[in-house]
């Protein structure tokens, strides 16, 4: 069976066609080829020749511009050759250089180990000694001083670099030849993490410049809204953009399946996941199915085997788990059999999404929208490697970003990719930063300014006064106890660390924010898809004891917010409502947690935490008192409307600007401040902020919009998970209002058209803003 009797399957057959509510082909493109400013090593145009390559257009752009001189950061398709296209100019690099040097900087070890095989082939054809070796947690120490003096490629990932740098000088033969730092998979280094990663890449680029080297940039990624600005951001230099891709692609076929058409959906969206992915193995297409979960993937694994076994026993061994959990053994195999076709099904979770070599697939499943348009097309664009023709088929849950793009097919198919937000002046991660640089060399603030941003100079004299860093005659230098670079953590704020225990083993740490809300006393918590309840939260020695459990409830977290303006940064008229950004503190209090069984309540505990307390940024609207008097004036709920959008705007914000809605707080309230006015606000979530409010407030009026279009389409009469229910609220969805919400939400998009309460509208569909 092929593609097309599989799409006809799904399009005709009577338990999927009423499901299907978009099919989108996009015609097959013949790849465009490119041409060279100069020529290359004769070595390296044998590898081509024997390897039967043609460089693609974007492929000869991207080199062009290496040897040009200048940073890059190349954003074509998955598949489409990028690690060739940076490969080359390095290889190049090393033939013109014998002393240069080059770094590989890997958000995976699965990426890093197959980055070095691609390498090592490389090198054992075109003789070319680039000596690659990984250099990370997993090096044995009897590897490591060897490395560091001979391999010309390094492969690494910034956790191991932070730890690393403040031992330079053992380096010191790289560092003073370092020519190239490639960041592949760079998208991975957005919001809290990749501000993190800016700073240390300030802080490698200083331990460079000790050294007499000034390397390139080479940064590769899928595609974002605004690149040259993530890239400027994220490095701190300019970047040449390389985005026109020249590689060939077969038809492809996108389906839109929602289980939830009728506003009920009688199965869950993993259930009919199941179904889709038994339908293209038996009609065998290879496929890959992506899950959000690691319990979730061996869950549709074992369901589709369960029933692929009524088939055939054979079948149902063509099909595998694959997840991170595995050992590495485990994932090598899978990856290997899924290259050879011995396996015809894989379920994953997004840990094949980036560029591991898999060979060519037909099919791609997504089991839920994964919550980027840039994620999604990276793990749609799995399917059809060899240029043959494809599907792919989203499958949506409940919730309101999968809904909306189910009742908004257009707005899936034409919508840009999110912008990618980096941070580089949280005073909270700059600090953090500032300590481990002062470990590493002496600060000094007429040279190291440029590396740190504007609030430099007052950190450092913060710093000082704590005690922290001390100032010598070679200028500021760490003072701290212990190491400065254990005390900064990468994937998070620089915050209180709770440990997650269980029968004396370390499971996980959680900041306190993430504590307090999913690991209070009584929690039922997940971890690797494991479930365990909280016996204990020691708010002293920031230990939680836990014990594994099976049980059928789960809890969900009640808090109060309040919130207080600090300064206002900035305001905008948005079709004719007074909306700003600024300075807020912010205070959460959780009081309690209730027990569910389902939707069920069966039980609310109280809970007595200290109230968490911090600063951050946030935008916020202030209702029209016309507006707020016609609402009320119809008998409609004011608070729950309010309310509404609040959760409406959140739930949307993911679509606009690249973050979860857990890295967003709201409040909402028909009585804010001395004036007593009708006010929303939505909040970074982290101390300090970074910058996620802020790109937003750039964007209301298609962030109004989009949040309008959701409510007024759902079919529900008085509000439900796919709209203005949040799985975060800390008030339990209470007040909601869906009338009222639809009629704020319609205001602050000046829509003209009127809502009758049946999801079913009157008057000319909204222009785009």
């Amino acid at each position: 069976m092929a593609v097309a009797d599989v799409v006809r399957l799904l399009l005709t057959n009577p338990v999927y066609r009423s499901r299907v509510t978009c099919h989108q082909v996009f015609d097959p493109e013949p790849a465009r080829y490119g041409t060279l400013d100069a020529p290359l090593p004769a070595a390296i145009e044998a590898y081509l020749t024997h390897s039967g390559i043609r460089l693609y257009s974007h492929q000869c752009e991207a080199i062009n511009v290496l040897r040009s001189g200048k940073n890059v950061i190349i954003i074509t398709p998955t598949a489409s050759g990028k690690t060739l296209a940076f490969n080359i100019p390095v290889f190049a690099g090393l033939t013109a250089d014998p002393n240069a040097r080059a770094l590989y900087l890997y958000p995976t070890k699965a990426l890093s180990n197959d980055q070095f095989a691609t390498l090592k082939a490389m090198e054992k054809f075109t003789g070319i000694p680039a000596k690659p070796a990984i250099y990370d947690g997993d090096t044995p120490q009897s590897k490591r001083a060897a490395i560091r003096e001979n391999a010309r490629i390094v492969i690494s990932n910034p956790h191991e670099i932070h730890q690393v740098l403040s031992w330079h000088a053992k380096w010191s033969p790289f560092f003073s030849n370092l020519k190239f730092i490639v960041l592949d998979e760079a998208h991975r280094y957005r919001g809290v993490f990749g501000s993190q990663i800016a700073l240390l890449i300030r802080r490698l680029l200083r331990v460079a410049r000790f050294y007499g080297s000034d390397p390139q940039f080479v940064l590769s990624t899928a595609t974002l809204a605004n690149p040259e600005e993530f890239a400027g951001r994220l490095v701190g230099r300019p970047f040449t953009l390389v985005d026109i891709d020249g590689s060939p692609h077969g038809t492809r076929h996108f389906v839109l399946y929602n289980p939830f058409y009728d506003g009920i959906g009688e199965r869950s969206s993993h259930q009919e996941t199941k179904d889709i992915l038994l339908s293209c193995v038996k009609g065998d297409l290879q496929t890959l199915c992506f899950t959000g979960s690691r319990k979730m993937a061996e869950l549709v694994t074992i369901w589709t085997r369960e029933d692929a076994r009524r088939t055939s026993a054979r079948l149902a061994e063509s099909i595998s788990a694959y997840r991170a959990g595995y050992l590495p053994e485990e994932r090598r195999t899978i990856e290997r059999q899924l290259k050879s076709g011995e396996i015809r099904g894989v379920v994953s979770t997004n840990a094949l999404e980036l560029g591991i070599d898999i060979g060519s697939l037909d099919a791609v499943i997504i089991d839920g929208y994964p919550g980027t348009m840039m994620s999604t097309r990276q793990q749609a664009g799995r399917a059809g490697r060899k240029g043959g023709e494809s599907l792919a088929v989203l499958v949506a849950q409940a919730n309101p970003l999968d809904q909306y793009f189910m009742h908004h097919p257009d707005a899936f198919f034409s919508r840009s990719h999110e912008h990618a937000i980096i941070d580089t002046e949280n005073p909270y991660i700059v600090s953090g930063h500032l300590l481990c640089a002062a470990a590493e060399l002496p600060l000094r603030e007429e040279t190291d300014a440029g590396f740190f941003g504007e609030s430099f100079v007052p950190l450092l004299a913060e710093l000082a006064e704590s005690g922290l860093v001390t100032k010598t005659p070679r200028g500021w230098v760490y003072a701290g106890r212990g190491r400065a670079a254990d005390a900064v953590r990468l994937d998070g704020m620089a915050a209180e660390s709770f440990r997650i225990m269980c029968q004396g083993r370390l499971l996980e740490t959680m900041d306190r924010a993430q504590a307090y809300r999913e690991a209070h006393k009584g929690a039922i918590m997940l971890h690797q898809g494991e479930t365990y309840v909280v016996n204990e939260m020691d708010l002293e020695t920031h230990t939680v004891r836990v014990t594994e459990t099976d049980v059928d409830y789960y809890t969900q977290p009640l808090k109060e917010v309040d919130l207080r303006v600090i300064e206002t940064l900035e305001t905008r008229d948005v079709q004719g409502t007074q909306c700003a950004f600024g300075d807020v503190e912010v205070t959460e209090q959780y009081t309690g947690y209730k027990i569910k069984k389902g939707d069920t309540i069966i039980g609310v505990e109280p809970l007595s935490l200290p109230p968490l307390t911090f600063r951050t940024k946030a935008f916020w609207l202030v209702l029209s008192d016309p507006v707020a008097t016609a609402v009320s004036a119809a008998g409609l709920d004011l608070a729950g409307g309010l309310h509404g959008a609040e959760h409406a705007i959140i739930a949307l914000m993911p679509l606009h600007v690249m973050c979860d809605r857990w890295d967003i707080g709201g409040l909402s309230t028909p009585a804010f401040g001395e004036n007593g006015e009708p006010t929303i606000f939505v909040y970074d979530g982290y101390e300090g902020g970074i910058g996620l409010a802020e790109k937003a407030f750039g964007l209301l009026p298609a962030l109004f919009l989009s949040a309008y279009e959701l409510v007024r389409d759902c079919p529900c009469k008085k509000g439900c998970p796919s709209c203005i229910y949040s799985p975060k609220c800390g008030n339990d969805n209470v007040p909601l209002d869906k009338e009222a919400t639809v009629k704020i939400l319609c205001e602050l998009s000046r829509v003209p058209e009127k809502y009758d309460g049946t999801g079913i509208t009157a008057g000319p569909e909204p222009a785009a803003p």
